[in-house]
């Protein structure tokens, strides 16, 4: 028979935060820098000397769809924060600057709704954006 929670001393309860089998993944900006759709030479060389290619730049044709998505995340909610953040959404120039209103958006649909509500609508949009498994605790900072 399991023990209730209130039983379970504190030596006996794992930190999620610590916890090396944790699959957290960690959601990075992606890059200012486009891979060029010019010449095989071109390509080559931004190939050869820019970052590994998932952190350059999503193509920018992609942004007017990740802009709907985040607007539709707010689309039930109301109040003068919900339409301060479309109205930052709706300026954003680049995906960059998507990411940077993810916070807030995770903020208002908090609010509004609750925080599981918050981190099922974040995971959507999370997934425009590229990520990195959590680092190693044996690796140096």
């Amino acid at each position: 028979m399991p023990r209730p929670h209130f039983l379970i001393s504190r030596w006996q309860r794992r930190s999620t935060l610590t916890d090396p089998s944790s699959l957290r993944v960690e959601v990075q900006p992606p890059s200012l820098r486009f891979a060029p759709e010019g010449s095989a030479w071109q390509r080559f060389m931004f190939w050869l000397l820019a970052p590994a290619p998932h952190e350059s730049a999503p193509p920018p044709n992609r942004l007017p769809g990740v802009r709907t998505e985040f607007l539709a995340t707010l689309s039930d909610i109301d109040g003068d924060d919900a339409e301060t953040l479309r109205r930052r959404i709706h300026d954003a120039r680049s995906l960059r600057e998507l990411w940077h209103l993810r916070a807030e958006t995770f903020r208002v649909v908090g609010v509004s709704h609750s925080q599981h509500e918050a981190e099922e609508r974040l995971s959507l949009l999370n997934r425009h954006f590229p990520t990195r498994a959590p680092r190693s605790q044996f690796a140096t900072l």
